[in-house]
């Protein structure tokens, strides 16, 4: 039993470069909507701001 759990252990390394490239799709997704995306936000949050403010 606890060579079953040794081996288990030892053979569980991770899988950094899959998770450094989900992070960096991750980043280079939230880049591109940021910049698509961005002016409308700040235009809806302006007139909002407008609004309450009675401007």
């Amino acid at each position: 039993m606890r060579d079953l759990v040794k081996r288990r252990f030892e053979d569980e390394r991770g899988d950094v470069p899959g998770w450094v490239l989900i992070t960096l799709m991750t980043a280079g997704l939230v880049i591109v909507i940021w910049g698509l995306a961005g002016p409308a936000l700040s235009g809806v949050f302006d007139q909002a701001i407008s609004r309450v403010l009675g401007v």
